[in-house]
């Protein structure tokens, strides 16, 4: 059965920048919201605008994510013919490897694609917080007659020279496409999300299968615009967030607390869908405290929490304070403990009067690309024993001890980080 359009979903990526957040897991199976995981936004995408035929493409860590999504009920996609299926790299009768690029991934997976026989195929990547109507864009895509439509928005003069950009005339027909120019002539930059005709996609691919680490911004993109095929873009100008950085990530769930949010988890259509065990309901304690915060379900709040994001199943014990911070499942903080400005990943325990985001920033000692805010940033299944006090710009990972702490402190800039984690 033919298909019209399919998805292949990138969703390998380490996130290295991410820091320990991903040292044991792949960027889009990192919690989002409380209950979400990153990857819920492309997928529900999909299903909200009826793409039904998903390949998930998994590399980096996949176990989490594999179990994560399953054969896809939580999505409706569990379907006899397309549905979800994840798409890791497998040995082959010859020249196997890795993926080692965006288009060298979806390359390997022709296989996949020509089973669909599909008109065009949707490409996109697994670690971006947003909402699409893909089929919106592909209505876009036929109108205009075009072979290629690459999704853009609009983003500051000062941060285009970081995109892929696109320079378009009046009518959205691409005239030039630049992979992070030093002078962008435009700030319309590439979401890195395509729509391609298919034949177009399998003869580009199967023509630059040879070339080291190919990619589509690179490589594939570029090759379409000098053989002459019709570029256009695609203009989207709701929320759309890159959560590459711990400090766009702790912002994005930040701006989920605002008044007036403008990713709106509570809409009647256009949903964001997950895969969650059945907990119990959250429970609110008396004399406890909750201002302007997300809290999932089966958590149980017994201290004060103000603007922040609470994951499910977390305990939160009496006179502990959480400011300003983004708590993952299953995380336990002890009483008395005064959390401020942190990313606590998940299953961690936070001792009795521990004290995290204390003092003033400092320059990180463990890596200063990934480590340059005020953030307090904690690895999943960490242990910080009682009393400690922990500065900002800090990492923590491992069941860490007393002795960890000289003096009972960590430092602002500084980071314990235990072997055999």
């Amino acid at each position: 059965m033919k298909k019209r359009m399919i998805a292949m979903l990138l969703a390998g990526g380490q996130g290295s920048r991410l820091g320990c957040l991903t040292a044991k897991v792949a960027k889009p199976a990192v919690s989002f919201g409380g209950k979400y995981r990153i990857i819920d936004f492309p997928l529900s995408n999909c299903v909200n605008s009826g793409v039904d035929t998903v390949g998930v493409l998994t590399q980096y860590r996949p176990l989490r994510l594999n179990a994560h999504i399953g054969i896809g009920i939580s999505w409706d996609l569990d379907r006899k013919y397309g549905g979800v299926r994840v798409l890791p790299p497998y040995e082959k009768s010859a020249n196997s490897e890795w993926y080692t690029g965006t288009a060298n991934a979806i390359y390997q997976n022709i296989e996949f694609m020509d089973e669909f026989n599909p008109d065009y195929v949707l490409i996109l990547s697994g670690d971006h917080i947003y909402k699409m109507d893909y089929e919106e864009m592909l209505e876009n895509h036929v109108r205009r007659g075009a072979e290629v439509t690459i999704a853009s928005m609009p983003v500051p003069w000062e941060e285009a020279s970081r995109f892929g950009i696109v320079v378009a005339d009046s009518h959205g027909q691409i005239n030039a496409f630049e992979e992070k120019p030093k002078n962008p002539r435009s700030n319309l930059a590439s979401m890195g999300i395509y729509i391609f005709n298919y034949d177009l996609l399998k003869n580009a691919l199967i023509e630059l299968k040879d070339v080291p680490e190919c990619d589509f911004g690179k490589h594939v993109i570029p090759y379409c615009f000098d053989k002459g095929n019709k570029l256009f873009t695609y203009q989207f100008t709701d929320y759309w967030k890159d959560v590459g950085t711990l400090s766009s990530y702790w912002e994005a769930n930040m701006e989920l607390l605002e008044d007036s949010p403008e990713l709106d988890f509570y809409e009647k259509f256009n949903m964001i869908y997950t895969s969650v065990d059945v907990l119990r309901p959250q429970y609110i304690a008396e004399g406890s405290r909750v201002i302007n915060s997300m809290i999932a379900e089966g958590s149980a709040i017994y201290g004060t929490v103000e603007h922040s994001v609470i994951g499910p199943d977390v305990v939160i014990e009496e006179g502990a304070v959480v400011k300003d911070s983004v708590i993952m499942q299953g995380v336990r903080i002890k009483k008395g403990a005064v959390i401020e400005k942190a990313i606590i990943s998940e299953n961690s325990v936070i001792g009795e009067k521990a004290m995290l985001g204390v003092g003033k920033y400092a320059e990180s000692k463990l890596d200063k690309r990934v480590y340059c805010s005020e953030l307090v940033t904690v690895d999943e299944n960490t242990v910080i024993p009682a009393g400690v006090k922990i500065g900002r710009n800090t990492a923590i990972s491992g069941i860490t001890e007393t002795g960890d702490y000289p003096k009972g402190r960590l430092a602002s800039g500084g980071y314990v980080i235990k072997e055999g984690r």
